[in-house]
């Protein structure tokens, strides 16, 4: 499972979720980060990413045109890099898990 980290998450976190979701990729690294919305959408569409953002704007989208791309909306509010890591990384079987269900569009972690 790779994901598409969005442009309010750190590119830093790529090579640190590696070994979790090898594949994996920053919207900034990929030139994309001025892209819009729909763009970004579209990239993880066709590419095969599960968007991870802090924005809500993921979501409707999602709850409009459907899925794929998946979408894990954290919730988390302003927390560190690391702390994102961490609840990634913790929660690597739940996200799994998510990526299979063909029923979920969207996961939201706290």
């Amino acid at each position: 499972m790779k994901l598409l980290l969005d442009q309010n998450i750190s590119r830093k976190l790529v090579k640190e979720l590696d070994n979790s979701f090898p594949g994996s990729n920053h919207v900034y690294l990929l030139n994309l980060q001025t892209a819009t919305d729909e763009d970004v959408w579209n990239y993880a569409r066709k590419n095969d990413f599960t968007i991870i953002t802090q924005d809500s704007d993921f979501n409707e989208r999602s709850l409009i045109f459907g899925y794929p791309p998946k979408v894990i909306w954290l919730r988390t509010g302003n927390t560190s890099t690391q702390n994102i890591k961490c609840l990634l990384i913790k929660h690597s079987q739940d996200i799994l898990s998510f990526d299979k269900d063909k029923t979920l569009g969207c996961l939201q972690m706290f």
